[in-house]
Order: structure tokens, then sequence, then C-alpha cells
């Protein structure tokens, strides 16, 4: 019998290749079984996902996030579609992100999610893998990245920078500040949490305040 589902790698990020007629029961065993004994292969590491070959509800995408996360290190940042475009954009996005985790900008990483009011403060560049959840913050003298959600707070460009920008996969901040420019949510009650299919957005100054646009290659471009 053919394999449920089929595990393909592209850059930064992983496809499942689904039998149309497999039972979800029969995607989920084998997953757990892959994804344990290539647990070493793909170490920690953050990777946007692809699903292919079969529809899938939102419960259904739930399920395989969590037993990706279960049997393996690997965190999924986002799920992508077939929006070449789109995909294209975010992996771009993580590719530049990289480079920051890498060291090769002079910038520094935070693994884990922020919560309980937590803080971190930072006179370099900071990459946050993980979330950060309301009432907690994250100060930095540079930018700011953070593959996940942003929840609470970010603070970049710390000495006055107003070329500094933040970065999130997910951007529903409490309040933002570059610079000296501060900016805070109008709504009286955050709806938060991780939400699958998102568009990365950068959050930087235009024409004297804080805007958000859509994280794309020629936007990166320009800082």
């Amino acid at each position: 019998m053919k394999d449920a589902v089929l595990i393909k790698s592209f850059p930064n990020g992983i496809t499942l290749l689904m039998r149309e007629n497999a039972s979800m029961e029969e995607i989920l065993q084998e997953l757990t079984v892959k994804f344990t004994e290539a647990r070493n292969f793909f170490g920690s590491s953050t990777m946007a996902l692809s699903m292919e070959g079969r529809k899938v509800t939102e419960a259904e995408e739930i399920l395989i996030l969590d037993t990706i996360r279960v049997n393996s290190n690997v965190r999924i940042a986002c799920i992508v579609g077939h929006d070449d475009d789109t995909n294209k954009n975010f992996i771009k996005a993580l590719q530049h992100m990289d480079k920051k985790l890498s060291g090769t900008e002079g910038g520094q990483f935070y693994k884990g999610t922020l919560k309980n009011r937590e803080v971190i403060e930072t006179e370099n560049s900071i990459v946050v893998l993980g979330d950060v959840y309301p009432g907690s913050a994250v100060f930095s003298a540079g930018n700011i990245i953070i593959l996940g959600g942003l929840y609470g707070e970010a603070y970049a460009g710390g000495d006055g920078r107003e070329d500094a920008y933040i970065v999130a996969l997910e951007m529903e901040p409490e309040r933002l500040k570059i610079g000296d420019f501060k900016y805070k949510t109008n709504a009286k009650q955050l709806k938060w949490g991780i939400h699958p299919k998102v568009q990365p957005k950068i959050a930087h100054l235009k024409g004297g305040k804080i805007v958000f646009d859509p994280l794309t290659k020629e936007l990166l471009g320009a800082f």
C-alpha cells in the first residue's frame, strides 16, 4: 500500500504529500513515526509547512501541527498554500532572518516564548524564536524579529534610531515603539492566538508614524 503521507523538503520549509484517500488517522500515525525517526535530521529548526494531495480542515491542520510538535524539535512558523508570490516572500523573509540567527549581522537570538510579564532587553538586534504574549515585552536598541506572534510589546531602535524595524509572523501588538515614535492598539480586548495561515508583517516608520506592511523581499531591501 502507498504511504499515507510523504515528507519533502524545500528551502526553509517542508511539504506533506498526503494520499488523497488516506484517513487522518493514517496520516497522523505515519507522521508520528516519520518525524520521530527524522528528529535528529531536522534538528531544532523553524520552517514553513505546505500540505498537498488531500484537503484538510482547520481542526485537522491543528492535529497535524501538534503531531509534528510532539514528535520533533521543528517549529512550524506558518502554513503556506499555493500562492507562489506569497510563498516566495515568506521564504525570502525566513532567509533574511537566518542571517540574523547566524550572527552575520551582529544580532542575537532568544529561543522560547515570553509570557507572565517576562521582559528581554538588549543593545543588539534580536530574533525571538517564539511568541510574545500580552504583558511581556522585548526592548532592543536595534531591530526585532519575532518568529511567532507578537501580542505584547516591542520597542526597537531604543537609541532613537528611526531606521529600526519590527517583524512578526503574527502582528497583533499591545504597544510598539520605534525610535521615539509610539503605537498603541485601539482594541479594548485583544483576541490573540496563533493563526497558522498568516502573512508576516513589518512595522517601520513612514511619514512620521509607525506603519505595518506585508513583509516582502523588496521591502526588506530598503532596510
